[in-house]
């Protein structure tokens, strides 16, 4: 069997609040990569639940975060329609999406009056 493994390095503050996220993967090399926030969700199976962390560096804009969860949920929406074919789930997510892009960009727009 083929093992894939990820690495996380957080780097944090003496306050512990992250000021660098890096991470890498076995299947791509040794190259490591860098990013200002992360969200990672887990189904436990023991537990039957889902494990989550979220992270995000000092740096990270607001109107940064706010499309990276707009598009993590674009993402779950691709994945629920593949991994089950519910295709209404997967509709209703994207359509959530789509609102909150419309909500983002219109304060956007107002915040680049004032």
């Amino acid at each position: 069997m083929k093992k894939s493994e990820i690495y996380f390095s957080i780097a944090l503050d003496d306050n512990r609040v992250p000021e660098a996220i890096s991470w890498r993967a076995t299947d791509a090399g040794d190259k490591i990569h860098f990013a200002k926030a992360i969200n990672i969700s887990l189904w436990d199976r023991d537990e039957a639940g889902t494990m989550k962390i979220d992270l995000w560096t000092k740096d990270m804009p607001v109107d940064e975060m706010k499309y990276f969860y707009i598009d993590t949920m674009g993402a779950m929406a691709q994945s629920i329609a593949t991994a089950t074919s519910d295709q209404v789930m997967a509709k209703k997510i994207q359509a959530l999406c789509e609102e909150l892009m419309t909500h983002v960009e219109q304060e956007r727009q107002q915040n680049d009056k004032q």
